[in-house]
Parts: structure tokens; sequence; C-alpha cells
């Protein structure tokens, strides 16, 4: 669960979301809230999509509602992001801030949900027929798709800081 500003825009959010996951923003994404786009419109292509950078989280998201968000076209990660409450930041607390979580991210370009259902058994098994490659191109044989570090997630967040105060808007 990640606490993020009402004042930050969708375009912060995403980064939110590339930071708690551990991700690089190497790819494109969309968000979803009732029926109406929002990304990075492309100025070549008319696609309707509005400007995440302009678009403020108060204004399309209340207590209760969610947003649809889709990175990597080609992983095709799909997410449904709920506000679970809308409350008033405590004093002296750095926002946006991860309070809870579990299990780890799937590493970037693994090749969406199949891809790491994979990705986990080749590495959990040396008899794997794609283990060796899984293992090269990881870098390890050591993913606990398990494991969650809550400070080192929070501490990815850190960079964000004050970003909805100064939220390209």
């Amino acid at each position: 669960m990640v606490e993020v500003p009402g004042e930050a825009s969708l375009a912060v959010l995403h980064e939110v979301v590339q930071d708690a996951m551990g991700w690089t923003n190497s790819h494109l994404h969309e968000f979803e809230i009732d029926g109406v786009r929002y990304g990075l419109p492309d100025p070549d292509w008319d696609t309707g999509t509005l400007d995440e950078a302009k678009t403020k989280l108060f204004r399309v998201l209340a207590a209760g509602d969610d947003a649809g968000y889709v990175y990597d076209f080609g992983d095709n990660w799909h997410h449904v992001l709920v506000v679970d409450a809308v409350t008033i930041p405590e004093p002296g607390v750095r926002y946006p801030r991860c309070v809870e979580g579990q299990g780890a991210c799937p590493p970037e370009d693994v090749g969406g949900v199949f891809g790491y259902s994979e990705f986990v058994d080749a590495l959990a098994d040396p008899d794997h027929a794609e283990h060796a490659e899984r293992v090269e191109w990881w870098g390890s044989d050591r993913f606990d798709p398990h494991h969650f570090d809550l400070v080192a997630t929070d501490r990815a967040l850190e960079r964000l800081a004050g970003a909805s105060a100064t939220a390209r808007s």
C-alpha cells in the first residue's frame, strides 16, 4: 500500500508505481479512469489520450474509486489501483510513502504474467530446461517471489517527495 498526495498528477502516480514495482520506466503505459485514457499524448497521433501530467489525482479519483493502469504493452502488466481512503496528510511525513506490501515484483521484461511464472519456476529448478538461460539473464539463481522489502520500497519513493507540489501541473 502506497500513500500518495491528492495534489500529485497521474504522471507522478506512474513514477510511484514504477518505483514501488522496482521497474525502470522503460516502456509505455496508460491509465484508464471512468472510460477516459490518460498517458503521454503523442502529438503525431491523436489517440484521445489526455495528458497525465496535467491531471491531478484529487480531480479524477475519490475514496472507493479505482484506476486501470497498464505498463509495458508487450508484457502487458494490467493493474487496478484502488483509492482505499482519502485522509489528511500527517505533519512532518514524507509522501509518497509505502506503508505495506507483499511479494516480490516481477522483473522488467520478464514476459508478462506467464513469463514471470516460467521465470520463477526455471530459477527454482536446476533441472528446468531454461534454468541456465534464466540464471544468465537474471544474473543469479536467487529470486524469492515471496520477499518484500518495505524499507527499500519506501526508500525508492524518496526521490518523489515533494513531487506532487511541483508536479508538472
